[in-house]
This record gives structure tokens, C-alpha cells and sequence, in this order.
């Protein structure tokens, strides 16, 4: 055998030893198939695959974050308002993720957008607003058992953003309004109550007292007389005025 030939097949069989071998990191894992058939799933580290006869697909398990972009969505009380989400999830089962879906990054794409339309358009704007976390947990359970069937775990979704266009938001502008001035009413109102309750119960009590009366009427001259006021006004009791008119109407 010439030693160039030699050369040649040991060239040869270094790049199909190198061909065969396969490094994979720590948060990685093989998906093997032999003559396309599944035969297991592979690493971390130094892993060898027969060329030609087997194949591998390679799997992330870290945490991935996917962006939902901003979904349409009517709410039940007939509003339009584009959502968008946040979604953490991660594959926890390498052999489903690749067999049971073709691509399983995609699939999970699609489902949260879906979800996260079919979710919020059972709620009033007011729960998209305030509830937020009910909102989300909701969303996380569905997906989580859709997903599981692809090996996936959903750990978190959070939603971002809840935007209104800008006839709604004034509306709600004025319909804030209008709820405070309600509430202002309200509160002079029950002012007005209390304040009135009072004066009745203030004026039962003179009324069994004609001295407290008539005590009463002396401060009011005294306060009236420490004004800087030009002109003053003495109220006349009416125990005082009632005798004269009376005489005045008998004749007497």
C-alpha cells in the first residue's frame, strides 16, 4: 500500500471518527433517530451518532421567553383593546417536543396568541385592568395543559400592555369625572343630613328652655355688635311681637 494512499485513508477515517462525535452543552439534549426511527435521547456531553444511519435533533431546556405580539380583543362589555403578553416556558420532555409537533416554537406562539384572545374576551375592561393577575394565572393553566402534551411547562405569563384608543379613553376621562362629582354630591349631601339632624336636635332642646332662647339671642347681639359692619340687624323674638299683634287685631 503507498504510503500517499495510507495518508489518504487514515485523512479519511479521523473525519468520520470526528463526523461521529457530538458535543453537547449542559442545557442541551439529543433527540436521536436511527434509519428514522426514535432510539433516545442523548447527552449532555461527548455523544457519538453513526453517519448516515442516524441523526440527531438537538433541544434547548432553558428557560425561553417568547414575546405574544398585540392582539385584538373585544371584551365583554363591547370595547376594542390591543393586548400583548409575555410568556416564560421550557421543554421539559425532549422526545415529545420533537415527535408529538412539528415545531413546537411556533405551536406555542400561536396557542397564547389564541388563548390570550379567547381569555380576555370573557372579561369586562375593568377586570383586564384591575385583575391582572387573575387574568394571568387563568391564561398560564390553559396553556400549561394544552402544552403538556408537547412535553412543554409553562412556568409564567404576564401581560404587558392593555391600549385603548383615544375616543375610549376620553370616555373613561369623563366617565371618571362624572364618578367623582357623583361622590362630591354624595359626601355634601350626607353633610347637609348630619348638619340638619343637628340643628332639629339643637332646636328641641331650646324649645324646653325659652331662658337657653333667650341666652342664645343675647350672643348673637354680642357677636353681631363686635362686627365692623355699618349697619346692624336686631331680630325681634317673635314672644315679644305676638301680645301686640294680638291686641292690635282684637282692638283692645
Amino acid at each position: 500500500m503507498p504510503l500517499s494512499a495510507f495518508f489518504v485513508a487514515l485523512i479519511l477515517i479521523a473525519l468520520l471518527a470526528l463526523s461521529m462525535v457530538k458535543i453537547l452543552r449542559e442545557y442541551e439534549r439529543a433527540v436521536v433517530f436511527t434509519l428514522g426511527r426514535f432510539t433516545g435521547v442523548k447527552g449532555p456531553g461527548i455523544i457519538l451518532l453513526i453517519p448516515g444511519f442516524q441523526k440527531m435533533v438537538k433541544v434547548d431546556l432553558r428557560v425561553k421567553v417568547l414575546d405574544v405580539p398585540p392582539q385584538d380583543v373585544i371584551s365583554r362589555d363591547n370595547v376594542s383593546v390591543k393586548v400583548n403578553a409575555v410568556m416564560y416556558y421550557r421543554v421539559m420532555d425532549p422526545e415529545r417536543a420533537v415527535i408529538q409537533v412539528e415545531d413546537f416554537e411556533m405551536a406555542t406562539s400561536q396557542l397564547a396568541q389564541t388563548t390570550l384572545r379567547s381569555v380576555l374576551g370573557q372579561h369586562d375592561l375593568d377586570q383586564m385592568l384591575a385583575e391582572r393577575e387573575k387574568l394571568n394565572a387563568a391564561i398560564r393553566n390553559i396553556l400549561d395543559s394544552q402544552t403538556d402534551a408537547w412535553g412543554i411547562k409553562v412556568a409564567n405569563v404576564e401581560i404587558k400592555r392593555v391600549d385603548l384608543d383615544e375616543s375610549m379613553i376620553r370616555a373613561i376621562a369623563r366617565q371618571a369625572e362624572a364618578e367623582r362629582s357623583r361622590r362630591a354630591k354624595v359626601i355634601h349631601a350626607e353633610g347637609e343630613m348630619q348638619a340638619a339632624e343637628k340643628l332639629a336636635e339643637a332646636a328641641a332642646i331650646l324649645a324646653r328652655q325659652p331662658q337657653a332662647i333667650q341666652l342664645r339671642y343675647l350672643e348673637t347681639l354680642t357677636a353681631i355688635a363686635g362686627d365692623k359692619s355699618s349697619t346692624i340687624v336686631f331680630p325681634l323674638p317673635l314672644d315679644l311681637v305676638e301680645p301686640l299683634l294680638r291686641r292690635a287685631v282684637t282692638g283692645g
